[in-house]
């Protein structure tokens, strides 16, 4: 799968995005073309190559008129959808902007269609994130990962008044992501940057096992003299068997809550979207027999997850665990037995297959016809096999 990943050692903003994109290989002229298609009037794009610490690296600079009106979600959405662009490019960038607007109402505390857009409104913002949208499109760009988010540190002036690094809305659209700050003062990750990397990442952390094709570096506009200030992309194909992804253990000891609450509270965290769940006994001080409380979670579900941990146990405190999960790619299918319709999980690796009938469905069947699991889950595989003969050997899963 063709996979870009987002290398933000220096943040990130909508032109450092654009810069990077046609200096891994995307042709300025198509993309000025395309960008055209939005009907804006008097602005111009320029884009030049510069040095960042030795490095060349190419910035976009996107010069507007000047504009005296802020605009909503509805106006955005009206200029996108009123243009020639794609379809594709069309849905990506309204998603870009709603986020943008779902992150601002939180900070302000309004409903989404009241948010004014103040400097993400603007001309130039429009062109960013529009252009980075056109730009993954025409790259055919499929999935999107990113590293941890340099944010940097201190304060910066916005419309409102002066706020620390990051900004509440920078912070509200990296919810979940891992960010870090050094001594660099400044707004490194900008909210056109984190909007258009937030939406478009599934995973962060280190580098995907990529067959790297093209590398870009897309220059800021200020100079630093401890790293380059550029954003740096790479594209190329993920062909690894394995996908990887970067994921969260929550973990909390507990010596005091009933059998019956940890199975509640099982049944809750599958329901909120837990990846997994499970229970270990362990002997704690005081010679207490306790149990240790697993979660296996997503970035984005932190919050969620350790909110059900507090409200439903009487854990004061969570082990926040960093861990990088591989699994192979796996395929649904559903398979017509003598008993009934069986959904059944097949992943391979090499040479070998797994297949698992689901386990609802086989005690489901074997309940309804009075026969024993074995019987229906030996129907369900020998049917499998026989309509899947081209697959490789099977081992099943039982």
């Amino acid at each position: 799968m063709r996979t870009l990943y987002f290398d933000c050692f220096a943040g990130a903003s909508g032109n450092m995005i654009l810069g990077a994109l046609i200096d891994a290989g995307l042709e300025p002229e198509r993309l000025v073309k395309e960008i055209e298609k939005l009907g804006f009037d008097g602005y111009e794009i320029e884009i030049t190559k510069v040095d960042r610490s030795g490095i060349s690296s190419t910035h976009v600079d996107v010069r507007v008129p000047q504009e005296n009106k802020h605009r909503h979600l509805h106006h955005i959405e009206k200029i996108i959808d009123d243009s020639e662009l794609t379809d594709s490019v069309k849905d990506r960038a309204k998603k870009i902007f709603l986020r943008l607007a779902e992150a601002e109402a939180k900070v302000h505390g309004i409903d989404v269609a009241k948010v004014h857009f103040h400097e993400v409104g603007a001309m130039d913002a429009i062109i960013d994130v529009v252009g980075a949208c056109i730009g993954f499109e025409m790259l055919g760009i499929e999935q999107f990962a990113c590293s941890k988010i340099h944010v940097g540190s201190g304060f910066v002036m916005m419309e409102h008044g002066k706020f620390p690094v990051p900004p509440p809305a920078v912070a509200g659209l990296l919810a979940g992501v891992p960010i870090y700050s050094t001594e660099i003062e400044g707004e490194l990750m900008t909210p056109t940057g984190a909007a258009i990397i937030s939406t478009s990442s599934t995973s962060y952390g280190v580098i995907p096992h990529l067959a790297v094709e093209a590398t870009g570096y897309g220059a800021g506009t200020r100079k630093y003299e401890l790293f380059p200030n550029a954003l740096r992309i790479m594209i190329g194909e993920v062909r690894s068997e394995a996908n990887s992804e970067a994921l969260l253990q929550l973990e909390t000891n507990i010596d005091d809550s009933s059998p019956q609450d940890l199975g509640h509270l099982m049944d809750r965290a599958f329901e909120i979207g837990v990846l997994d769940c499970w229970f270990t006994p362990i002997h704690m001080k005081k010679n207490r027999l306790a149990v240790k409380v697993s979660l296996l979670v997503r970035a984005e579900d932190r919050v969620k997850c350790l909110d059900l941990l507090y409200s439903e146990t009487t854990t004061i405190g969570v082990r926040v665990i960093p861990v990088e999960r591989h699994s192979l790619p796996r395929e649904e299918y559903t398979v017509e037995t003598k008993f009934g319709t069986v959904r059944v999980k097949a992943s391979s690796h090499g040479s070998r297959s797994t297949v698992t009938p689901e386990y609802d469905d086989v005690k489901r069947l074997a309940t309804e016809h009075n026969v024993p699991l074995r019987e229906v889950r030996s129907s369900v595989l020998q049917v499998f096999e026989a309509t899947n003969s081209e697959r490789p050997k099977l081992v099943y899963e039982q």
